[in-house]
């Protein structure tokens, strides 16, 4: 999604290390992890590998030309109790996911849980900012994120949707830094230094009725024909189902 006056890097990027402030990490919470599993590697292309987690769940990494692009699990029963639908997890690089949760804290955001390490991989901590929106942030052991972007089938930038930009940038610009500028129709601009990631859409241009959240974006050479695919008989969940 390009708007005017915006070079958004169109260049396969493949990443050794995360800049503090950058989206790092993308994972799938499904009600169903085996279709779920089916249904990504289908359309993008994805290879996958499955680790134990206990006696009956696992989790899944996938893979674009043997570098990381997504992870997956499936809902905890009390997470699916609670209502929790099925959702992609955004992650946020941080230096210290104790100091960016106190600091979240501090600007009016909560944190749900953490911060917890994740074996030897990172540590993490899931925070919500003070509208709403759930995104985890995640400091580096020895397990980077996403191995790619900007190229076919792997993330290329995140939106917000919030009933509340203004409120909720605050907590963005003090505790990750980024810079937001002005677009149009009230679109906000994320930019990490010199590198634009996303954006926070206009309050105007969003569903009344939707709970604030992120929406991540996968890079496709032709949105046409990944629709299409996606909308193959088995392929796509309808709630008419």
């Amino acid at each position: 999604m390009n708007h005017p006056g915006i070079a958004y890097t169109a260049l396969m990027s493949c990443v050794e290390k995360h800049a503090p402030g950058s989206f790092c990490r993308m994972e799938l919470g499904a009600s169903d992890q085996p279709a779920a599993g089916i249904f990504y590697t289908s359309l993008f292309g994805w290879a996958y590998s499955d680790s134990p987690l206990g006696p009956n769940d696992y989790y899944t990494m996938f893979t674009l030309e043997d570098h990381s692009v997504a992870a997956g699990y499936t809902l905890r029963p009390e997470q699916i109790s609670q209502g929790v639908p099925p959702h992609w997890n955004l992650y946020i690089s941080v230096d210290s996911a104790n100091a960016t949760a106190n600091r979240a804290v501090e600007c009016a955001g909560a944190v749900f849980a953490g911060p917890f390490d994740v074996y030897t991989h990172g540590r993490m901590a899931v925070i919500a900012d003070p509208t709403g929106a759930v995104f985890s942030v995640w400091e580096r052991k020895s397990h980077t994120g996403i191995g790619v972007q900007r190229q076919h089938a792997s993330f290329c930038r995140a939106d917000l949707s919030t009933p509340d930009p203004a409120r909720a940038a605050e907590l963005y610009k003090d505790v990750f830094g980024w810079s937001l500028r002005p677009g149009e129709g009230g679109y906000l601009h994320i930019a990490t230094g010199d590198e634009y990631i996303g954006g926070i859409q206009a309050s105007e241009q969003r569903k009344p009725l939707a709970p604030p959240h992120w929406l991540i974006y996968f890079q496709v050479d032709d949105c046409d024909s990944a629709t299409a695919k996606a909308k193959e008989p088995g392929q796509i969940y309808s709630p008419d189902q």
